[in-house]
């Protein structure tokens, strides 16, 4: 059971950059952007290929950061040149991409299980290091000896990493350009009357968006050992439960809570899939079931929290109306002060 949690922690940590890339086209935008689930595996794919080709894996997963910007990019220009809807532009990329993500490939999938990735590179750098022996000896010390992970390789490094990602994309949201982005999401017209060229900001947000998206699944590729034409059916479900849940749970009230708030949202999803997966009926078929219904019940509870205190407040004014109702010091006037007021609470 240990080994399931670390395992989906760890899986928690790389999907959550794509599951900011997705916070920065759904909620800094305001764009749902469906390019999501192509340019997830076009990032596995062009790491996939340089790497199987001799590439090294740093620089394969650079190009995938690259290509996955020039992706968001068109997807930006079809909305903002050619006029068509939000939605239908991630759609029509997306489905552009799966013949493009096809091509790249040469077939449906490619093993990287023998071949030199990033993280069998930082595994032997780790290993060299003499940590995971030193974790050893303090979990065994403390007697956990039973929950020792295997290797710290990936989840530490990735930890540091996504956490420096994190503070760079809160930095560049505070800075001109990026107050510029997070105001065309929230009131387009308004940010355009001040001259910015909200055209050019959806392009680099959608961009930038899709940049992490890549890198991800770059990520992913190399974590599982492999690339799939097929691995991003469903993605942008799983970056908005993400989102959704994280906000839920941690809040959103500012830039650097909501970003924080979406990487323990994508690792609180893998720990609940995870876990849904060992009851008995659940199969791993049933993964996007379970999707949707995270989803559902992350959208609904929220809801449901607010109207109960909404109700709860209602209750309590009108019971301080009517315990004033019984005074002898209400005068006529007073009385009809009251129905009023009661009239205005009834009409909230």
């Amino acid at each position: 059971m240990f080994a399931s949690v670390f395992g989906s922690v760890e899986a928690g940590i790389i999907y959550s950059i794509m599951a900011l890339g997705v916070y920065l086209s759904f909620r800094i935008l305001n764009f749902p952007d469906m390019t999501v689930d192509g340019s997830f595996v076009t990032g596995a794919a062009v790491a996939s290929i340089l790497i199987t080709g001799g590439t090294s894996p740093i620089l394969a997963t650079f190009s995938a950061i690259f290509v996955g910007f020039f992706v968001g990019i068109i997807t930006g220009l079809l909305h903002t040149k050619g006029k068509i809807n939000p939605l239908l532009s991630g759609i029509l990329m997306m489905i552009a991409l799966y013949s493009i993500n096809l091509r790249i490939l040469g077939k449906p999938n490619v093993s990287l299980l023998s071949e030199d990735t990033i993280f069998t590179q930082l595994g032997t750098w780790w290993a060299s290091l003499g940590i995971d022996n030193w974790i050893a000896s303090l979990f065994t010390n403390i007697g956990l000896e039973g929950y020792i992970p295997h290797t710290w390789s990936i989840v530490l490094p990735m930890i540091l990493f996504v956490i420096v990602g994190k503070m760079l994309l809160d930095a560049f949201l505070k800075t001109e350009i990026g107050l510029a982005i997070r105001g065309t999401g929230d009131n387009e017209q308004m940010v355009r009357s001040f001259s910015v060229h909200t055209d050019m900001t959806k392009m680099l947000g959608l961009g930038i968006a899709n940049a992490l998206v890549a890198l991800s699944g770059a990520f992913v590729a190399q974590y599982i050992g492999s690339a799939d034409v097929g691995m991003g059916i469903g993605m942008i479900v799983i970056g908005l439960a993400s989102v959704i849940i994280g906000e839920a749970v941690f809040g959103s009230k500012s830039i650097a809570r909501a970003t924080l708030a979406v990487i323990g949202g994508a690792i609180l999803y893998r720990l609940v899939v995870a876990f849904a997966l060992k009851v008995e009926f659940l199969e791993a078929g049933d993964m996007k079931l379970i999707t949707a219904v995270i989803v559902i019940i992350a959208l609904l509870i929220p809801k449901w929290i607010d109207s109960t205190k909404k109700s709860r407040k209602r209750r309590n004014r009108m019971k301080e109306l009517n315990a004033e109702t019984v005074k002898p010091s209400i005068n006529e006037n007073g009385g009809e002060q009251l129905a009023a007021t009661k009239s205005d609470i009834k009409s909230v």
